[in-house]
């Protein structure tokens, strides 16, 4: 074998081994890719399951029944109401 043979091999092999590393880079980066998709799924299902506790937990009847059964308040009536003049 001559020099320009021996020569071409060693190119031959190192692109060889070039190629073998970036597919093996490629892969990684798809891994990577795969598993933020995946995240990116599972956080958007808990976004949207807390805008949908955020949508039941703010009506109008939740925050009454809150109201009455845990802080015990009750609805205004005009004979509880207490109506202050301004002193002249």
């Amino acid at each position: 074998m001559n020099r320009a043979t021996l020569t071409l091999l060693a190119l031959l092999l190192i692109c060889a081994l070039s190629l073998v590393a970036a597919q093996q880079r490629a892969r990684k980066l798809f891994i990577l890719q795969e598993r933020a998709q995946i995240e990116e799924r599972k956080l958007n299902q808990e976004w949207l399951r807390l805008e949908y506790e955020q949508r039941n937990l703010s009506k109008s009847a939740r925050i009454r029944d809150v109201a009455r059964n845990q802080l015990r308040m009750s609805p205004i009536s005009p004979e509880r109401t207490l109506y202050l003049k301004e002193a002249k």
